[in-house]
């Protein structure tokens, strides 16, 4: 199955604490996995920052349960269960739905109100951290989605200059170096541009740019006469751009060259370079967030 949402882990959680022992954070996941029968590859499913889904999920629920004052913390990563936690234990699981564990942060009351009935938005099967993770991830995509149709407004000639900026941006070689990194329109044979790859010039990336459109693909054949555009310039490393896409057939041609090394590059891998290095894009608003420095309140005097 799926990974549950954050709510349903309630009542597993706080059953688990029920023997009174303090446990783990490892150990509550570990129990929760085995109740809920998860696969190996739900439990290291991750969202997009690269944490856990698992984790994210579990660390909100016992943040939810600590909050209504059912469990506590009396150490980092660890959790046991409070006495308002054992009674409510003490008269089933049915009622720990999320809205009855809301009222419970809201009130604070040591009588158990009735559970209402339960509404639950698509946003409260995530954490906070997860929700904003993945509406980072959309913005990512919408922006890419944005840079690759103004790439298909420019005309070949700047397209290349945008992969040569590119490549500087990510460190071959400095901008006075490859002012004159793009070659001629004619009698180019076969390469687009030449960036130098070390600040004395001793080494040097060949590059081919297609600008087709996102649908088109690029075979083996137009990768395999790139390879012979290097192999008439003497170069032995080359870059094959495009904002299009790359058959299976071309990459496995490539993972083939043992003398020549060549980087393929899709018009999305293009997108995510261009935000990673700032190439094209504006920063407009920026969000931090906070927890607390737990070494600071545990430092020695």
């Amino acid at each position: 199955m799926a990974v549950p949402k954050y709510y349903e882990f309630f009542p597993v959680i706080l059953t688990f604490l029920g023997d009174g022992n303090t446990h783990t954070s490892e150990e509550i996941r570990s129990h929760c996995s085995d109740v809920f029968n998860l696969s190996e590859e739900d439990r290291n499913a991750k969202i997009p920052s690269g944490n856990k889904l698992i984790v994210s999920r579990i660390g909100w629920a016992k943040t939810n349960l600590k909050k209504a004052g059912l469990i506590d913390t009396p150490a980092r990563a660890i959790c046991m269960i409070t006495e308002f936690g054992k009674q409510t234990l003490g008269k089933g699981t049915d009622c720990l739905t999320l809205e009855y564990v809301r009222q419970l942060q809201e009130k604070k009351s040591d009588m158990l109100p009735a559970p209402a009935q339960e509404t639950v938005s698509t946003s409260d099967a995530q954490s906070p951290i997860e929700a904003i993770d993945y509406a980072m991830a959309q913005l990512k995509s919408e922006l890419a989605d944005d840079l690759l149709a103004e790439i298909s407004k420019m005309d070949e000639y700047d397209f290349e200059k945008l992969v040569v900026d590119l490549l500087v941006k990510i460190g071959y070689g400095k901008p006075e170096q490859n002012s004159d990194a793009v070659t001629k329109k004619s009698g180019d044979e076969g390469i687009d541009g030449i960036v130098k790859a070390d600040r004395l010039g001793f080494d040097a990336v060949y590059v081919q740019a297609k600008k087709w459109k996102e649908s088109s693909y690029i075979g083996r054949p137009e990768v395999q006469k790139f390879l012979g555009a290097l192999v008439g310039q003497g170069a032995t490393k080359g870059l094959f751009i495009t904002t299009g896409q790359f058959t299976s057939g071309a990459a496995d041609f490539v993972k083939k060259q043992l003398n020549h090394k060549i980087v393929l590059i899709d018009g999305k891998q293009l997108a995510e370079l261009m935000i990673e290095y700032g190439l094209g894009v504006t920063t407009v608003d920026t969000l931090k967030i906070q927890r607390v420095d737990t070494d600071y309140f545990s430092a020695d005097d």
